[in-house]
C-alpha cells in the first residue's frame, strides 16, 4: 500500500469511494468535494494498490489548526491500520505546518469513527447541533499536535 499526494485524475475514485463510505445525505456531491480539495492550504493524501484508490484523507491547514475534512477507506480495507496509517501522515503534515492542534466532526451515531479518533488521542469538544442535512448533530473533536 502507497501512501501519495491528491492527483486531479483521482478525482472520481474519491468522489465514489465518498459515496460507498457515507449515507448519501452525509456524503459530499462531486461539487463539495472539489470544492473542499481545491480549497487554499486544502492538502489529500492517497492509499493506493495497484493503481485502485484504497483511501485518502483531506485536510484543510487554518490559522493555528488542521482540519479533517473527511477520511475515507474502502470497507475491506477496515481493521487493517490503513486509517491509522492516512491519519499518522496527515498528523505528520499538520505538525510541519507548525499547528497547534487538529479538529474534525462526526456523525453522533458514527461509534466506530468515533473510537478510532479516541483510539488515536483525540477528545471531544462540543455538539453541534444539526450539522449534517439529515439533521444529524455532529461532535466536534480536537487533537493538540506537540511541536516538529
Amino acid at each position: 500500500m502507497t501512501l501519495r499526494p491528491y492527483r486531479s485524475t483521482d478525482f472520481h475514485a474519491l468522489w465514489e469511494l465518498d459515496q460507498l463510505c457515507f449515507t448519501r445525505d452525509i456524503a459530499y456531491t462531486q461539487d463539495e468535494l472539489r470544492a473542499f480539495l481545491d480549497y487554499p492550504g486544502a492538502f489529500t493524501i492517497v492509499a493506493e494498490e495497484g493503481n485502485a484508490v484504497q483511501g485518502f484523507i483531506l485536510t484543510h491547514l487554518h490559522r493555528k489548526v488542521g482540519h479533517i475534512i473527511t477520511i475515507d477507506v474502502r470497507s475491506d480495507q477496515r481493521r487493517t491500520g490503513l486509517g491509522s496509517r492516512l491519519l499518522a501522515a496527515a498528523e505528520e503534515r499538520v505538525r510541519e505546518g507548525k499547528k497547534d492542534a487538529i479538529i474534525l466532526e462526526v456523525a453522533v451515531d458514527n461509534l466506530p469513527a468515533l473510537t478510532f479518533y479516541k483510539r488515536h488521542g483525540f477528545s471531544v469538544v462540543r455538539t453541534i447541533p444539526r450539522y449534517y442535512a439529515n439533521g444529524l448533530d455532529a461532535l466536534e473533536m480536537v487533537k493538540p499536535v506537540s511541536p516538529a
